[in-house]
């Protein structure tokens, strides 16, 4: 039913468009949301160390039957395993509580600990060369966290996931991602619902295309090229987040929803977190 398209990252690696996020969701109900997420349609999950349900996640791939090649696994490391002997550790805690032999995506998940992040993403580049991750990047990092690990190593980040929805526009940092062959991966891509789902730009583009408005914005997202990873532990939800791809904003819709753009967080400051 999805439809979701894969976006090809510049190491080939390809990656659904479209995922499920698990922050927030419960360890005692990730394995029964993320199989519902998989009987839906969904074939891209991303979880974090700091969530505290990558077991969940692990728990849920095994029971769906789903081949394994079919669904792509993101996780993060958490912010207290910088560093090389502590990463690699991290990694195979994370893998045997997901249950992997590889993983498709590993995140360092903040740029926290300023002089670890680089010796942390040559565990990473490590890691990659081994055939343990299929592809490497970051979250949360800024263009002087990017620049630094573009000077002193070797591989260029596939991914940056970051927060980004029409009040944080992040175009600048888009366009640093674009000219490095960065993809742009948004979390928090509603921006917690609420005042954006409620915005009149975005109710007047709902109704008049008969759309909900989180897939009005979801499908902004899709339409900038961002990779995006919608949480929600509501089944209908879940299902409608991933119907995007049956309807189109135009080019005007999109400028109207981009400029709504208010540079408004709704978590933490990447340069000055931790």
């Amino acid at each position: 039913m999805s439809g979701v398209p894969d976006l090809t990252l510049h190491d080939g690696t390809t990656i659904p468009q479209v995922g499920l996020g698990v922050f927030q969701v419960p360890p005692e109900q990730t394995d029964e949301n993320v199989l519902r997420a998989l009987d839906a349609g969904y074939r891209h999950v991303d979880t974090a160390a700091g969530y505290g349900n990558e077991a969940g996640v692990g728990n849920a791939l095994r029971t769906s039957g789903l081949p394994r090649e079919e669904v792509f696994i993101t996780t993060k490391l958490a912010n207290g395993e910088h560093g090389r002997d502590k990463t690699l550790r991290a990694f195979d805690a994370s893998m045997a509580k997901l249950q992997l032999e590889v993983l498709d995506l590993y995140l360092i998940h903040w740029p926290q600990q300023a002089d670890d992040y680089v010796e942390t993403w040559k565990a990473f580049e490590e890691l990659h060369r081994d055939g343990r991750i299929r592809t490497i990047g970051v979250s949360n990092f800024q263009k002087t966290h990017l620049r630094k690990l573009l000077d002193e190593t070797e591989v260029v980040p596939t991914v940056n996931q970051v927060e980004l929805h029409p009040y944080l526009v992040q175009e600048d940092l888009r366009a640093f991602h674009a000219e490095h062959g960065i993809a742009t991966e948004a979390w928090s891509p509603i921006a917690k619902g609420g005042e954006l789902l409620s915005d009149p730009v975005i109710t007047e583009i709902a109704a008049d295309l008969g759309r909900d408005p989180a897939q009005v914005v979801l499908r902004w997202h899709v339409q900038l090229g961002n990779i995006v990873i919608p949480k929600s532990v509501t089944p209908e939800r879940i299902v409608s987040n991933l119907d995007l791809f049956s309807f189109e904003l135009s080019d005007e819709q999109v400028q109207r929803i981009s400029g709504l753009n208010r540079d408004e967080r709704t978590g933490p400051d990447p340069d000055t977190f931790g």
